[in-house]
């Protein structure tokens, strides 16, 4: 029972992870390195802690990106 608990996470796991690098294809971001990437990434997340605003604005640009496939 343990083995199959342990199995459901890697693949809840694995299904996140292809998730979230589908979204580096729909930013169009596929051939930047990954330092840039993380680099990016890690401004944001400071970005974001400090600035509901900025928040608000990043989530309506990649609402009106999903729209185009319906999410």
């Amino acid at each position: 029972m343990a083995r199959s608990a342990t199995t459901d996470a890697r693949k809840k796991d694995t299904r996140e992870k292809i998730e979230l690098g589908g979204l580096i294809v729909k930013a169009g971001l596929r051939f930047e390195k990954r330092a840039t990437l993380l680099g990016a990434l890690i401004e944001l997340r400071e970005r974001l802690s400090s600035d509901d605003g900025e928040r608000t604005r990043l989530a309506a640009i990649g609402a009106e990106a999903f729209g185009d496939e319906g999410d």
